[in-house]
């Protein structure tokens, strides 16, 4: 999976439990992709940015992911992102017109909490993302299609099609 490059901007995908404070914190030592990699036996090319839930992302924050994606060698990235704006920046993203398919995904359940869900986001995206042509897409309970197609159901506490 060298050729894919994930890019991990922080989102409820995530979180932890601080026991200190009693809050869920955003991780930014990887520690769910390190748990994957030693899980499923296989080296994930990734990089770590932003390390916010996405309720929290500035404009500024979506041009570091848009200068990040411009900027890496791979034709194949997945961006784990917090599902509450995660349509705002998969837009963000396709109005730079990258020629590169792009996977947003992420979880609802922290991967500290229930790796299930996240788990899963995670493959539907990287399998995905080997076989998609350049666009800009969102990959989220067991859905995926074109970011336009995809959004967050409340109502059902999960992504749907449109």
């Amino acid at each position: 999976m060298r050729d894919i490059l994930i890019i991990n901007t922080g989102g409820t995908f995530n979180k932890i439990y601080n026991r200190f404070s009693g809050e869920l914190e955003v991780d930014s030592t990887n520690k769910a992709l390190k748990t994957l990699e030693q899980e499923w036996l296989c080296s994930l090319n990734y990089i770590n940015i932003i390390n916010k839930d996405s309720l929290e992302f500035t404009q500024s924050d979506r041009e570091l992911l848009a200068k990040t994606i411009k900027e890496a060698k791979e034709q194949k990235i997945v961006v784990i992102h917090g599902t509450d704006t995660i349509d705002i920046s998969a837009k963000f993203i396709d109005e730079q017109n990258f020629q590169k398919a792009i996977i947003f995904t992420g979880a609802m359940v922290p991967f500290s909490i229930n790796p299930i869900e996240a788990s899963a986001n995670l493959s539907l995206a990287l399998g995905f993302v080997k076989l998609a042509h350049k666009g800009i897409y969102i990959a989220l309970n067991g859905v995926v299609d074109s970011y336009t197609k995809v959004v967050k159901n409340r109502a059902k506490g999960k992504f749907t099609l449109a």
